[in-house]
């Protein structure tokens, strides 16, 4: 293979398993979100509000990986 075309399939597989932490970290947020509102119906407003807050904060580890990505790309060719 080209060498080009290695640096690129590195690039995509760093981004792509970069972004499976924040994948499954938002899939854990969520359950944990919805097993709290199901046990506790009364607390579903503060469990909602926290849950936003920290999603937010998830989403922002992915786009980190996805502007480290961007960066690298046109640095490697």
């Amino acid at each position: 293979m080209d060498p080009e075309v290695m640096k690129m399939l590195a690039v995509g597989m760093a981004a792509g398993l970069g972004m499976l932490g924040p994948a499954l970290g938002l899939g854990l947020v969520g359950f944990a979100a919805l097993t709290g509102i199901s046990r506790n119906p009364e607390a579903s407003g503060p469990i909602f509000t926290n849950m936003i807050l920290v999603a937010a904060f998830i989403e922002a580890l992915g786009i980190y990986v996805l502007i480290i990505g961007i960066i690298m790309s046109p640095l490697l060719g």
